[in-house]
């Protein structure tokens, strides 16, 4: 039987509690979870590559089964690439049901192997997202709550 591995792409810009809930609920469900950073050219990243791959791993630094990894390109390719034949993604609105479905079903066509897995956000981080708690650090906010408490961002801060 072949290893049962999921993507879980994004842009982690930083990675939130909502990313790791996703995440450890999945793990029941596969062999291996990918985290795959994207580079996404409509957005500019706060924290660098490096630093959301590190974050990602302190989060799961006990967990073998949890790897992290960047990729450039269509998320379709990366799949093909690592032999993954699941993409994992976690869904908070009915507006983001209808672009990931629409992603899905365009995704299928082009690597008819692949099954998109959606998991529910949980109720309580509905209202959390990347871009929210990005402005809320870039205004000198204080984000810990929003963030996996591995995560220290005191250590990835911008001063100045």
């Amino acid at each position: 039987m072949s290893k049962k591995i999921a993507i879980f792409p994004g842009s982690f810009d930083p990675f939130t509690i909502g990313h790791e809930s996703v995440i450890t609920r999945a793990m029941p469900l596969f062999d291996e979870i990918i985290v795959a950073i994207g580079t996404n050219t409509n957005k500019q990243a706060y924290f660098s590559m490096e630093q959301r791959m590190q974050m990602i791993r302190e989060v799961f630094s006990d967990n073998e089964q949890v790897k992290v990894e960047s990729y450039k390109g269509l998320t379709v390719e990366f799949c093909r690439q690592k032999g993954a034949r699941y993409l994992l993604r976690g869904l908070r609105t009915a507006a983001d049901f209808e672009y990931e479905r629409a992603i899905a079903q365009t995704n299928k066509a082009m690597y008819p192997e692949l099954e998109s897995v959606f998991l529910l956000t949980l109720p309580e981080h509905n209202h959390i997202t990347s871009t929210i708690i990005r402005d809320i650090i870039r205004l000198g906010g204080d984000a810990s709550q929003f963030v996996p408490k591995a995560i220290d961002l005191t250590k990835y801060a911008r001063h100045g």
